[in-house]
């Protein structure tokens, strides 16, 4: 890429891991210097960094420097930064790293918004829950290779994860408990607190059977709920749960 085309770099915008502002400059300045170095002048210029402080919520903050942000607000100040001039490809790395759930919770729907507005955004996060919520097409990568793609509930259908039941049972006795046990495929059976807990494979399930059991024992059943399997538990299913180095 040419050092001035401007044309093509103004396509693209990088909000990195690290936060990447000058000290020196106050919110409104670092702004308006990294939005600027797109060719971007006059009165656009101006035009742009307005609408990026009030994109993250940085008015209050416009005058104050970096060394008196809290962490998200910091955050915030770099992913505007990152993407004042309207990029159509924006970059993050990690943007969300070190923050309060709140200031975490304002990053992820404003990244929502340029998307929604027809950016596509490249997206790498270790925080899977994230993913899940943000991302539509997902890339999982073990060892700096990509191990599975897809959408999310493809990613989930590739693993076969058990789902974990809980049933409100007030009186559970041990000898439906030993009948549900010799049904094929239940495993992880549990009762506590009067909450009757088992997990049953996707791919074979088998509810109806239980519940076939609990009524002819005449067991009370009060809620039902299950876990759902997470992009997480995928996650883990598909690189390992052993600790590593890298």
């Amino acid at each position: 890429m040419h050092p001035a085309a401007y044309d093509l770099k103004k396509q693209i915008g990088v909000v990195g891991q690290n936060v990447a502002v000058f000290d020196e400059l106050n919110v409104y300045d670092n702004i308006s210097f990294f939005t600027g170095l797109y060719g971007i002048k006059g009165a656009e210029l101006k035009q742009l960094v307005e609408e990026a402080i009030e994109f993250v919520g940085l008015n209050e903050f416009r005058k104050y420097y970096p060394k008196k942000l809290s962490g998200g607000l910091l955050r915030r100040l770099n992913i505007a930064c990152g993407i004042a001039h309207k990029p159509k490809i924006i970059f993050m790395d990690e943007p969300t790293v070190a923050v309060d759930p709140q200031s975490r919770n304002s990053i992820l729907t404003g990244i929502e918004k340029p998307n929604a507005n027809g950016a596509t955004i490249v997206y790498t996060s270790h925080y899977m829950e994230e993913v899940e919520q943000i991302c539509s097409r997902i890339a999982i990568m073990d060892m700096d290779k990509i191990i599975a793609i897809g959408m999310k509930e493809a990613l989930k259908d590739q693993v076969a994860v058990d789902e974990k039941f809980y049933i409100e049972a007030n009186n559970m006795p041990q000898k439906a408990l030993e009948e549900i046990k010799r049904l094929p495929n239940v495993k992880n059976i549990g009762y506590d607190k009067k909450v009757f807990s088992l997990e049953l494979p996707k791919e074979k399930q088998n509810l109806p059977a239980v519940f076939e059991v609990l009524k002819q024992n005449q067991v009370s059943v009060g809620r039902i709920h299950n876990d759902v399997p997470t992009l997480n538990t995928a996650f883990l299913a598909l690189t390992g749960k052993q600790l590593r180095d890298v």
